[in-house]
């Protein structure tokens, strides 16, 4: 399951939460610290292993 970024716009703290694909975009979470539904998502960095053959 892939792990989603937002940030809240009422207290400005971000935070993550692990979603099926399918549920996201259908509804959004709510915020973990003053529990608003004033939540954007955040476009985040990822990490990529790669194995390269000699």
């Amino acid at each position: 399951m892939p792990i989603y970024e937002y940030r809240c716009t009422k207290c400005r703290k971000r935070f993550s939460q692990q979603q099926p694909i399918s549920q996201h975009g259908r509804r959004h979470p709510t915020c973990p610290n003053c529990k608003s539904k004033a939540v954007q998502p955040v476009l985040s960095s990822f990490f990529a292993k790669t194995v390269r053959k000699s």
